[in-house]
């Protein structure tokens, strides 16, 4: 299936078979999943066609002409831009069927739990143990994870965990998909600068997890993790966005619509990351074309990297230009919120919000590392822990 107007076709005999304003929205995000059209690039049965993924386009602009609802994709953006294809490439086939669909649908929120207290940057030291249990297969998994976000939504969960500490800690390491419902896991709020939880804690406590519930081989993890890793970071800085999108939208607007606020200075230093900024968009575009053939690179580290950067420096420049305004912020109320958002709300919020994004999804030191050993090839960094048995480290 690589034909645009096979593709035209199919949209719009789903669209005749369920009518968008007589159709609940999930029926009708079933029936597209079903017919192939949720991502034409996976296999036929899983939401696609075997079809290009540029295709999609031709799907969703149909779609969306016709006043199609989508999936909401803000809402469970873990889900589809980091467990889906983990799944894909790693699940076994009834993995695969049972996950992909409700988590395209949106009827089953994911949340990653990856990070922990001590093991943020080095991921690969984490100490969540999941220990499998004689008899019964299961394996029994204590721990902490944090700066999860959506956890406090999600009925599912990505976990990578310590199988074997007698290993480097690389090696000893394995990887699950964790009901969020299950008995032993606690969700607390993490509140930000924002005044917001989007963020958590989650405790894992005798939690227990079957082996059907491993993803990929037992002391894999850490392999299948670097490909929830790069999806992670090519959906954050990747993301499609029109000309003006994301951060740099709001300060054009207030510099057309405000001129009173203008001087030479913020000029040229808004023209310089107008053009930063597009340079990102495009360069984006040519990551996601890119996708079409295979799995992400490391590429989308330097996308990652260019998004935290400019986010950071376009709200900055937004509040300076607003002066004494820009010192303003709207509401402080705790709460829980069910979308990430990078952009929303007023320039306060901008700023403050952007500084995670040098965190979030891999550290920028990090990246920085990624970006000069794997696309540049420049020597790695000296690791003396690489042989070293997990428990043998010090902590």
């Amino acid at each position: 299936m690589t034909d645009a107007a096979e593709l035209r076709s199919l949209t719009g005999k789903l669209l005749a078979d369920h009518p968008p304003a007589d159709t609940d929205r999930t029926a009708f995000l079933k029936a597209r999943f079903d017919a192939g059209l949720a991502w034409v690039h996976y296999p036929a049965g899983l939401g696609g066609l075997d079809a290009p993924r540029s295709l999609q386009a031709v799907v969703d602009a149909e779609l969306s002409a016709a006043g199609a609802p989508d999936n909401d994709p803000r809402r469970i953006g873990i889900g589809l831009g980091m467990a889906a294809p983990t799944i894909l490439r790693f699940g076994t086939r009834e993995q695969k069927e049972r996950f992909l669909r409700p988590l395209w649908v949106g009827e089953e929120v994911w949340c990653q739990l990856f990070s922990e207290p001590g093991a943020g940057s080095d991921l690969a030291a984490l100490a969540t143990r999941a220990v499998r249990e004689d008899g019964s297969g299961d394996w029994i998994v204590n721990g902490q994870k944090v700066w999860t976000s959506s956890a406090h939504l999600a009925r599912w969960a990505i976990l990578i965990a310590r199988t074997d500490p007698d290993l480097p800690k690389h090696e000893g390491i394995s990887y699950f998909l964790c009901d969020m419902t299950d008995p032993g896991v606690e969700v607390r709020p993490l509140r930000q600068i924002t005044g917001e939880a989007e963020f958590n804690e989650v405790f894992l406590t005798d939690v227990r997890i079957p082996d059907a519930h491993r993803l990929g081989a037992v002391g894999e993890g850490w392999k299948v993790a670097r490909t929830t890793l790069m999806n992670e970071r090519v959906s954050i800085g990747g993301a499609r966005i029109p000309r003006e999108g994301g951060m740099i939208g709001p300060i054009a607007r207030t510099w057309r619509e405000r001129p009173g606020l203008r001087t030479h200075d913020l000029h040229q230093r808004l023209v310089t990351l107008w053009v930063e900024a597009e340079v990102a968009r495009l360069t984006g575009e040519r990551l996601r074309q890119q996708l079409v053939a295979g799995q992400p690179g490391p590429e989308g580290s330097g996308m990652k990297l260019a998004f935290a950067r400019l986010n950071q420096e376009i709200s900055g420049l937004e509040v300076e230009l607003l002066g004494d305004e820009g010192l303003l912020y709207s509401d402080w109320t705790m709460r829980r919120p069910e979308l990430v958002d990078f952009t929303g709300r007023d320039a306060g919020y901008r700023y403050l919000r952007s500084k995670g994004n040098s965190i979030e999804g891999g550290t920028s030191e990090v990246l920085l590392n990624i970006v000069a050993e794997r696309v540049l090839g420049l020597p790695s960094e000296p690791r003396n822990d690489k042989d070293v048995a997990w428990k043998d480290l010090s902590r």
